[in-house]
């Protein structure tokens, strides 16, 4: 039985629309393609880690540096060069001072020699321009015990001299009185020259000299 156009389907068919539905059981089917692979990752597989940079020369300086410019070693020169002239200023003056104390130490004028000074040798010779002093409580060869000074004028002669120098013997017994019965002290007298008299000497020195050398003075 045919039915008519327009007319609804029979009684126990139901329309049907579009597709069927997929019968029980049959997964339906996906109306969308699944999306193209995409293409793998351009890292390195696990555990290589990441490549080194390209290596650059060391002679190769970054854009905009500028090597700082080679220092100067005049500043060093220069602190050498003073270095050594301290040193050298320093070992005069070091020698000057050891010059001193090993020659120099006591000597005086034989005209500037006061009572009480203590010699450490009696000089030699007719002309005595210096003397070696010391302090009398170390070993001395030489004590002075007076020192008189003869009238200004013009030079007198060595024999005025002379008789001045006579003195020394009565400076002696007052300065130490025991000293005239010791044989171990002698006189030794200083005196002006015609020379040291123009100088202004007018000195005449009285040594009591002491041999064997002694310490301590014979004042007394």
């Amino acid at each position: 039985m045919t039915t008519p156009p327009g007319n609804p389907p029979p009684y126990g068919q139901p329309p049907q629309y579009g597709r069927q539905p997929p019968q029980y059981g049959q997964q339906p089917s996906n109306p969308y393609p699944p999306p193209p692979p995409y293409p793998p990752p351009p890292y390195p597989p696990p555990g290589a880690g990441y490549p080194p940079p390209p290596a650059q020369p060391y002679s190769q300086q970054p854009p905009g540096y500028f090597a700082p410019p080679p220092k100067s070693n005049s500043k060093k020169i220069a602190l050498i060069v003073l270095g050594v002239i301290a040193g050298l200023f320093v070992l005069v003056i070091v020698g000057g001072v050891v010059l001193y104390l090993a020659v120099g130490q006591g000597t005086v004028t034989a005209t500037d020699v006061e009572m009480g000074d203590c010699l450490s040798e009696i000089p030699s010779g007719t002309r005595v321009l210096e003397v070696q002093t010391v302090g009398c409580d170390e070993s001395h060869a030489g004590e002075v015990f007076a020192v008189l000074q003869m009238p200004e004028g013009d030079f007198p002669g060595q024999s005025a001299i002379d008789a001045y120098a006579d003195k020394c013997s009565p400076e002696l017994a007052s300065f130490s009185p025991s000293a005239l019965t010791d044989d171990s002290i002698q006189l030794f007298v200083l005196y002006p020259t015609a020379e040291t008299w123009d100088q202004g000497d007018r000195a005449v020195t009285c040594v009591a000299t002491l041999n064997p050398p002694r310490t301590g003075s014979i004042k007394g």
